[in-house]
């Protein structure tokens, strides 16, 4: 079960010392204090990847389980992808896509608005899921002033919930875990609300009694904030970011009510949702509603190459045609790149050959129940919730009050290394995020589950719980 000590030769392990000090002296690893990341075996570089496993450079095999960054849905190492690029670049590696495009981009565009919900036809490509968020936003507005919707510039968002990193994805993040202080003040007009959270409610009500409190209280804040100011509503299907919780039936189909109503678009974003995560294309499918901007990114390539997009509904597009002062302006340079559109196009074609959005459905459940089934040894294991492969695990104190580990009980410290001498690589604390590539087999579940489980006793006895 756990990783074996490996010896490797004098040499090897001065290549192994030597990357680890250069990686600490020149390069910034994101989100990372460096004086953690100086501690032993606190850098650790990666070297190989092969289905849902990578290998570090010391030799040592770990599952996958996050797939990188909930990315890499395709599965590491696909020749075929790599295939693709090389390809691309010996035809036509970039075109200036301000004025032209190509082939690859036709394509994959044309791939996509097959598999978005029916009123999505039109893709914007650009780099990253924060650059999506960032053209639905500024798309979002400059349609209300397209129809001459002057006043609308503000933007409902939720607490809880994350959407990138720059200004204007930064100004909707609502996630508690990153500080936003420095970066003060962002773009005006973003009003939160409350996240969907059944396991423990912010109002104190208990779901289906609630009648769905937590969206049909919105409306009261789109009226306190005068609906002619309100542009844009932006949230995930399912948020990873908030803990997974799965937002009640009638959840979305309130909040598109509650858009339509009081004329304010709504933004779906679905840059970890999308591509099968949650074993459907697309989670608004999933939650039965449809948006009218939809940002994808993550597993659009299953993170081989950098690509983003934001889907249009028809209704949203008309509003661009026609004058040009009615053009969407503003372009990014690699924003439709020719390789990477084609090596998007190419990673859906395997999702698709190999039946990973079913897979993930099936063998998603399949997991959700072995995970489920350790709160029968684990006291720690509150609730394990989440769809397809996308499953969030709730560790706390006491399973009764839903008491959380404090701070100086180092829970994310313990659990993570706990996992690592287990051979898994996921985001672990008060919530440890599971989501595994979408090509997990059974038996792969089995594995996974066991080795959490070993995980957390080693982290029980550390944390002096019986």
């Amino acid at each position: 079960m756990s990783i074996a000590e490996l010896s490797p030769t004098d040499v090897e392990s001065e290549e192994i010392a030597d990357y680890v000090q250069r990686g600490l002296e020149h390069l910034w690893v994101h989100t990372q204090q460096v004086t953690d990341l100086a501690k032993e075996d606190g850098l650790k570089v990666f070297e190989r990847g092969e289905g849902i496993h990578l290998w570090d450079i010391k030799g040592r095999k770990f599952i996958d389980a996050m797939s990188g960054l909930w990315v890499v849905n395709a599965g590491h190492g696909r020749t075929e992808l790599a295939e693709v690029a090389a390809r691309q670049m010996r035809e036509m590696a970039y075109v200036n896509t301000f004025a032209y495009t190509s082939k690859p981009a036709v394509d994959l565009a044309t791939k996509l608005a097959s598999l978005l919900p029916p009123s999505l036809n039109k893709l914007y490509f650009v780099n990253s899921g924060s650059e999506a968020v960032e053209t639905a936003l500024r798309m979002a507005k400059h349609y209300q002033y397209n129809i001459g919707e002057k006043k609308r510039y503000k933007v409902i968002a939720r607490r809880g919930s994350y959407h990138g990193v720059t200004a204007g994805a930064l100004s909707v993040n609502g996630s508690a875990a990153l500080n936003k202080a420095p970066w003060e003040p962002l773009l005006p007009g973003v009003v939160f609300v409350e996240n969907v959270n059944c396991y423990r409610c912010p109002f104190e009500k208990t779901y289906p009694a609630c009648d769905t409190f937590c969206a049909r209280t919105i409306e009261r804040t789109i009226q306190a904030e005068r609906p002619e100011t309100i542009a844009a509503f932006i949230a995930e299907p399912l948020s990873a970011a908030n803990a997974g919780y799965p937002p009640p039936e009638d959840y979305w189909p309130t909040i598109r009510r509650l858009c339509d109503k009081y004329g304010i678009l709504l933004i779906a974003d679905e840059v970890i949702n999308g591509f099968g995560r949650t074993g459907r294309w697309f989670a608004s499918e999933l939650f039965n509603f449809e948006p009218d901007l939809m940002t994808m990114a993550k597993g659009l390539s299953s993170g081989y190459l950098p690509i983003a997009a934001v889907g249009v509904s028809d209704k949203v597009a008309r509003e661009f045609e026609g004058d040009k002062s009615r053009t969407f302006g503003g372009g990014i340079t690699f924003g439709t790149h020719p390789v990477s559109c084609a090596v998007a196009l190419a990673n859906i074609k395997i999702i698709e050959r190999e039946g990973l959005v079913e897979n993930a459905a099936r063998n998603g459940a399949y997991l959700h129940s072995k995970l489920n089934s350790l709160k029968e040894n684990h006291p720690t294991v509150g609730e394990v919730r989440g769809r397809g492969l996308l499953l969030a695990m709730e560790i706390v104190k006491d399973p009764v009050t839903k008491e959380l580990f404090p701070e100086a009980d180092d829970l994310p410290g313990k659990l993570t290394a706990a996992l690592v001498r287990n051979g898994v690589i996921c985001r672990a604390g008060n919530i440890l995020s599971i989501a595994p590539p979408l090509v997990i087999t059974e038996a792969e579940c089995d594995d996974l589950a066991a080795r959490i489980d070993a995980a957390l006793t080693e982290t029980e006895r550390a944390l002096g719980i019986a």
